[in-house]
């Protein structure tokens, strides 16, 4: 096939694209410029796709013996995923960037001009593996080594997309071994850090770097039930699960720490309480996708197990699309129906927001995943914030929040 090698300038994706040199495709070198201004990006071991990185990809391109280029994809980088990240934090959500630029940029914009330019896949240095099942369906699955599996952050493609991709280290048992291999090769990034943190932030001070883009605002900090034990300059700098940084000025009448349990920016209110409310029996979201061929009859619930974070570990659940609405469009006033992805965990989740992405699996396989929009309380009704009125019972005997995207306790 005729492959482009996406070479982000670390050791994985340089002998991603070694490999599929030696299974015998095609292949072209490609590093994207994701800023027009490099030096707004994280540099060594705390980033990636910067112009050190673009200099580390083009060395290993030309060991390989590949063409390479460097294309510009700095505008979309920075509609799809900086803009999106920023719009996210202002309406009290944490999104995940890495899931968006793949979703956007790797898996869409890249892959699209490639298959525009002719290219039948583009390959990267993930770590999973793609399975073709017995009717020739492509399935999105983890990698062998679960240390290393990176199958959540691409949890976000689709059938057509995962038709187009390759990851040549989804069988390598350990980063060991490709590091030894990149040595082999002679790659002189074969004991280069792996990236970390969020690229376009260069000082990693992501509280900061939202007051420069959004502005400060003074708001209160509150107990479940109302009660000011403090103050902050923006609620966008607070995510569900923070205890550092609450600065409050009065000790709680239990003297226990305080954990952020919602961000409720249209009243730029953070609110506050003991880590035990941080428990979620529910979560769902409408914007979900399907990685591979969707369940038959995803209105009926069945068992999977469900991952919140890149690095957390799955949980036994039970999941099913539920209709939520049915709504006029048009002119005509036709019927257009709305679902939700609807995710029950087994056992509570701890400390999850709106904004974070739920994948789902059935066994070793990626089924899909879902960007959360709300969620529903395990600790009791008489928990609950002042102010919020129970609409009804879930499986697990508690009330849920309501519709609010932002409904996190």
């Amino acid at each position: 096939m005729k492959v482009l090698a996406a070479m982000s300038g670390g050791v994985d994706s340089a002998v991603a694209a070694a490999r599929a040199v030696e299974a015998g495709h095609d292949v072209v070198g490609v590093h994207l410029a994701l800023s027009r201004m490099p030096g707004t990006l994280r540099t060594g071991s705390r980033g990636c796709c910067t112009i050190e990185d673009s200099s580390d990809a083009q060395r290993a391109a030309n060991i390989i013996g590949i063409p390479y280029y460097v294309w510009d994809f700095s505008e979309r980088f920075k509609l799809d995923v900086v803009d999106d990240f920023i719009a996210e934090y202002s309406a009290g959500r944490t999104p995940n960037p890495c899931m968006r630029c793949n979703e956007r940029i790797k898996f869409a914009a890249l892959l699209e001009k490639a298959l525009d330019l002719g290219f039948d896949a583009v390959a990267t240095g993930h770590y999973a593996t793609i399975v073709t099942d017995p009717d020739g369906n492509r399935e999105l699955h983890r990698a062998s080594a679960w240390a290393k599996d990176q199958s959540y952050v691409l949890g976000v493609l689709t059938a057509d997309q995962l038709a187009h991709s390759m990851f040549p280290l989804g069988a390598t048992p350990s980063k060991a071994l490709v590091r030894a291999e990149a040595a082999e090769r002679g790659f002189s990034v074969a004991n280069k850090p792996d990236s970390h943190d969020i690229c376009f932030i260069p000082d990693g001070d992501t509280r900061g770097w939202l007051a420069e883009k959004v502005g400060t605002a003074t708001g209160e900090i509150v107990e479940r039930d109302g009660t000011v034990i403090g103050s902050h300059e923006g609620a966008h700098a607070f995510t569900v699960g923070q205890r550092r940084g609450l600065n409050l000025g009065v000790m709680a009448d239990d003297g226990r720490r305080r954990f952020v349990l919602e961000v409720k920016p249209d009243s730029n209110t953070v609110v506050v309480g003991p880590k035990e409310a941080l428990a979620i029996a529910e979560i769902a979201g409408s914007r979900f996708t399907w990685a591979g061929r969707a369940p038959e009859h995803p209105e009926a619930a069945f068992d999977c197990e469900v991952q919140i974070r890149a690095h957390a570990d799955p949980v036994p659940a039970v999941a099913q699309v539920v209709r939520t609405a049915t709504e006029s469009v048009g002119t005509a006033g036709s019927a257009a129906e709305t679902f939700e992805l609807v995710i029950r965990p087994n056992e509570p989740l701890i400390g999850v927001s709106p904004g974070q992405t739920a994948v789902v699996y059935i066994g070793t396989r990626v089924l899909g995943q879902t960007t959360i929009d709300r969620t529903v309380s395990a600790v009791p009704v008489s928990a609950m914030p002042v102010g919020v009125t129970p609409v009804g019972a879930d499986p697990f005997g508690v009330a849920s929040v309501g519709a609010a995207p932002t409904a996190a306790i």
